[in-house]
């Protein structure tokens, strides 16, 4: 009888969830800048931190949730202190609006491995109150699962910032960079 129940706790492990280290994983949002004027614009990064989330590696899945209020603006030491709260400013209230939507949440429909350490990840991203599907190919390194990916801002009804009639502006296109950590047992 110890026999199955042993057998049992370690077929029920393969198949239990283990959450994300939020302390440890990563989310990097490259935000370019274009127009005839872009020399005058910044560039910079955004981070965003997971709130929650957890990894499943079989059957595979994922799942994580960040708060858009948390994410912020790297400091760019070419920036004065005034500027960069203006952009923290007006990725909080006309980029994200992080009042009306609070969160942003990616869930994994379909996992499929193609190569050691290799997968490709289908899902469904809800940002700004849009629900797109997305498909992610990711790489174990190191102890992380890491991916990079570009998505249009406007696909998910983000109006990027322009000023100067368009002279300067924010590219539609953001490079998004993972490398997401699970918690060690």
């Amino acid at each position: 009888m110890r026999r199955s129940a042993g057998l049992f706790l370690l077929a029920a492990s393969a198949f239990a969830q283990q959450p994300i280290d939020t302390t440890k994983s990563t989310i990097a949002i490259h935000v370019g800048k274009a127009g005839l004027l872009s020399s005058a614009g910044h560039e910079h990064w955004v981070t965003a931190p997971i709130a929650s989330g957890t990894i499943r590696e079989s059957p595979p899945s994922v799942e994580f949730t960040i708060d858009t209020a948390a994410m912020r603006v790297k400091p760019d030491p070419k920036i004065d202190a005034k500027t960069q709260e203006q952009i923290q400013k007006d990725m909080d209230e006309m980029t994200l609006e992080t009042a009306k939507y609070p969160r942003i949440e990616f869930h994994s429909t379909r996992v499929e491995k193609t190569g050691e350490a290799e997968w490709r990840v289908a899902g469904e991203l809800s940002l700004h109150g849009v629900t797109k599907p997305v498909t992610i190919n990711v790489k174990r390194s190191g102890g992380a699962y890491a991916a990079h990916t570009v998505l249009k801002q406007t696909d998910y009804g983000i109006k990027p910032i322009r000023v100067g009639g368009g002279m300067i502006r924010v590219k539609n296109e953001v490079e998004i960079e993972f490398e997401i950590y699970p918690r060690p047992s």
